[in-house]
């Protein structure tokens, strides 16, 4: 079982921060944990925290790269990678037209959501007409008693 620890999170009201609610929620990306939420029914997707060295806060690391200058003293905890996606409905499973932030390049890509069968969120970038990108796994955020979190695989073929 895959378990990921972290503590900087903000106080949460439940036990539990997952739920079946489609695109909605915790993801794993390849270098961090992103919570998407709705924002006046445009996705968002704010890093709740990034991997770093077990010496290193995850609050210290700044978007440096960012080509906005004056963007480059804020810290990436907290940034919303994801913009311009608008929800159409509530069982919406892909979204189109949206645009979405790369932190280690600094630059903004148009972007495609597409959240699969399996629960897995296909999240593109793309530059002119070709698209990458990657595949965020979803989680489920527990609150511990000492109020560290602790995040597992939503998919429980995963947790094995």
């Amino acid at each position: 079982m895959l378990k990921l620890y972290f503590i900087s999170f903000s106080a949460l009201c439940s036990l539990y921060m997952f739920s079946d609610e489609g695109i909605f929620g915790y993801w794993l990306t390849s270098e961090s944990i992103v919570k998407i939420e709705n924002c006046n029914n445009f996705v968002c997707g704010k890093i709740e925290t990034i991997f770093v060295d077990n010496d290193t806060d995850p609050k210290s690391i700044l978007d440096e790269n960012n080509k906005n200058k004056s963007l480059r003293d804020r810290t990436l905890v907290g940034i919303d990678l994801l913009s311009d996606f608008k929800i159409k409905n509530k069982g919406q499973k892909t979204f189109k037209g949206g645009k979405i932030y790369d932190p280690r390049s600094g630059n903004t890509y148009k972007s495609n959501l597409y959240l699969n069968q399996d629960g897995v969120l296909k999240v593109e970038g793309c530059l002119a007409f070709i698209c990458d990108g990657e595949e965020w796994q979803p989680l489920i955020v527990k609150i511990n008693e000492d109020g560290s979190r602790e995040a597992i695989f939503k998919n429980s073929s995963q947790n094995n």
